[in-house]
């Protein structure tokens, strides 16, 4: 879910986002990223959940909406609320209807 919200957003959201994780969830979120052609323009609710769903492709019952919907928590606890006010602010209204 981390790799498709960084790919959403734009590259200096991304480092911005990313200075705030701990080392070992930054290493993960910079995991293959190739920040050429980013931010994704993935503007509907059901785009964003198939980007994510693709990571797991092999357990079909996954409920990605809920893992987006817990890491977007998770997110809201530990990252600065102004930096989570100027994430929200890039993304389109129906995925920000995904945030807590």
């Amino acid at each position: 879910m981390l790799h498709a919200l960084r790919d959403r957003l734009s590259v200096d959201e991304a480092a911005a986002l990313s200075a705030q994780l701990p080392m070992l969830v930054r290493g993960l979120f910079f995991e293959g990223w190739h920040p050429a052609g980013k931010p994704l323009k993935e503007r509907k609710r059901a785009d964003f959940l198939s980007h994510i769903r693709q990571t797991y492709r092999q357990d079909l019952d996954v409920d990605v909406a809920k893992i987006t919907r817990a890491v977007f928590r998770v997110l809201a606890k530990h990252v600065s609320d102004g930096e989570m006010q100027c994430i929200k602010a890039t993304l389109p209204t129906e995925l920000r209807e995904l945030w807590p």
